[in-house]
């Protein structure tokens, strides 16, 4: 079964500029799949600040063919033990829209989820550059919006030169996230996310542009002195 990470690294800035303007892994790990290096942003930061663009912060999704390669990353790579001294979350697939070629395979379903768990997503697109200050004005909004949605647990974004951008976000409950999504709910301006997809159906901003839902299985380490990204596990009930 394959197992999905987004995690992220404070990086040494000469490590990381290697590793984001050439290739990202000097030697690919065994059991890798493919992987996305990027560097981490702040949604709704302002466009020209150190927040959108956290050059010693890395972020790192990927796809794995067992935790025992993950393992191996982790303690026996040169990154991969920053990732170790970071955050991640290892991730079941269960949706997929959109397409990305290197994500070639995922079926659209991979199993149905329970509404009031947890849900994690995450978006991957190959921006069109002549369209990136479209897509900022429709998408600038959509990114304080979404870090201030009352059912997000986390929300971040990532991108890597020239052209890639993602989305990672803990909701609560795939409930919420699902409301947010169809531009419901309870909140402020609901139908901005919905609004801009719109938008984006009517004119793309991409070349590819993939949403993937997953279970979240676990986490690891922390992230700037935060760790429990995810919900607590309600108690177990006694047995009478």
């Amino acid at each position: 079964m394959k197992i999905f990470t987004y995690g992220f690294a404070e990086v040494p800035i000469g490590l990381a500029l290697s590793s984001l303007c050439g290739p990202p892994l000097r030697r690919k790990p065994a059991g890798l799949i493919h992987s996305e290096l990027m560097w981490k942003m702040e949604l709704g930061s302002p466009i020209l600040s150190p927040l959108r663009m956290q050059l010693g912060h890395l972020a790192m999704f990927a796809a794995w063919e067992s935790p025992e390669a993950i393992h191996e990353f982790l303690t026996g790579d040169v990154l991969g033990r920053h990732f170790q001294a970071g955050w991640h979350v290892r991730l079941k697939f269960l949706r997929r829209w959109g397409f990305i070629s290197e994500f070639d395979g995922l079926p659209e379903q991979a199993g149905e989820a329970d509404p009031e768990a947890p849900v994690v997503a995450v978006t991957l697109a190959r921006m069109r550059l002549t369209q990136v200050p479209r897509f900022l004005r429709w998408g600038k909004p959509v990114e304080s919006f979404v870090r201030d949605h009352p059912g997000v647990l986390h929300a971040s974004a990532a991108m890597r030169f020239p052209r890639t951008i993602s989305t990672f976000s803990i909701w609560a409950s795939q409930r919420e996230m699902t409301a947010m999504v169809h531009g419901h709910g309870k909140v402020d301006r609901p139908e901005l996310h919905a609004a801009a997809m719109k938008e984006r159906n009517r004119k793309d901003f991409h070349h590819q542009f993939t949403t993937l839902r997953f279970q979240p299985l676990e986490e690891q380490g922390s992230w700037q002195g935060r760790s429990n990204f995810l919900p607590l596990a309600p108690p177990l009930k006694s047995q009478a």
